[in-house]
């Protein structure tokens, strides 16, 4: 009966020497491969839906609404820790929204967040009193707006140059396949 990788039980493992010349590599990986940094492995297992650009704003407004409305309960209406929210919330929206529907996330988050600070924006005096709180509230934490846009924007844009170049990729594989099909045997 042998143990791991072949050996006999009680038997030492034999190291072999790198190739003069040739990659080093740590054992038990493949060569050509670098080592995944422990983010990447951690966002690789969250989930990623694919939404529309419609779904994408709406999934958005709900969250922030959601998080107005906690924010409001628990905290009083806490801007900072609404603002620090509204930044994970853009870009999930970024990340999850389909690669037709890049352009929407940019413009849907912004509405989010007018969306969400409708129940902390804290208005008296009936609908007036609200409209004029709600825009007191994105004009005092347009700071907060500005940068959830900003992840969002990046990340959409991000995602559009790296579809592009694979599209390109692709495009230039096809070409290359087509080529070489029309080639005469030698």
């Amino acid at each position: 009966m042998t143990g791991r990788a072949g050996r006999a039980p009680g038997r030492a493992r034999v190291e072999r020497a790198p190739v003069a010349g040739g990659p080093v590599r740590a054992p038990g990986r493949p060569a050509g491969r670098r080592p995944v940094p422990p983010v990447v492995l951690a966002l690789r297992r969250l989930p990623s839906p694919r939404l529309t650009g419609l779904g994408a704003g709406l999934f958005a407004s709900a969250v922030m609404l959601t998080l107005g409305l906690l924010d409001q309960l628990l905290l009083d209406g806490s801007p900072a820790v609404y603002g620090l929210l509204f930044l994970p919330v853009s870009a999930l929206t970024a990340l999850w929204v389909r690669t037709a529907d890049l352009v929407t996330a940019p413009i849907g988050v912004p509405i989010a967040f007018a969306v969400g600070v409708v129940p902390i924006a804290g208005g008296t005096g009936g609908l007036g009193g609200q409209a004029m709180a709600v825009v007191t509230a994105l004009a005092v934490h347009a700071g907060w707006l500005y940068g959830g846009t900003l992840v969002a924007g990046l990340i959409a844009s991000v995602r559009k140059v790296r579809d592009m170049g694979r599209r390109h990729q692709r495009a230039a594989a096809a070409a290359a396949a087509a080529a070489a099909g029309r080639r005469p045997a030698a």
